[in-house]
């Protein structure tokens, strides 16, 4: 068998990805739930506007790993208007992907802490979004 393209190679692993990260977070109990995000400090806010059906990409960049830190979706998003898709990292970015389902608007708030058992956001970010 051939190999694919590479666009396509990659657009298959990202979506094998993507349903391995659907099963485990759908088989995962209950209380292995990261801790929640306290307050977020100010930070940086985008607008973005999509088509109902279409996707939407976010680049945060991925901090050094001797920190300690990650990108946490700190806050819950509208599910009836966005839902997750995938979350990957590429090269120095962490790349969150969303579907837009349903037309309204959903803000997705990502915050830095320092782990997972963290509560505390060193960093936030809000991307406002509007489907169309």
């Amino acid at each position: 068998m051939p190999l694919m393209p590479f666009p396509l190679r990659r657009a298959f692993a990202t979506a094998a990805l993507a349903a391995a990260v659907a099963v485990a977070v759908a088989i995962a109990p209950a209380s292995a739930g990261p801790k929640r995000v306290g307050d977020l400090p100010k930070g940086p806010t985008t607008t973005i506007d999509v088509a109902r059906g279409g996707l939407v990409a976010l680049a945060l960049p991925r901090p050094d790993e001797s920190t300690g830190l990650i990108w946490r979706v700190a806050r819950k998003v509208d599910g009836d208007v966005l839902e997750p898709v995938s979350e990957a990292d590429v090269d120095d970015t962490v790349v969150l992907v969303f579907r837009a389902v349903g037309r309204g608007d959903a803000a997705v708030k990502v915050a830095q802490t320092k782990g997972e058992s963290s509560s505390k956001a060193v960093k936030a970010q809000t991307y406002k979004v509007h489907v169309r």
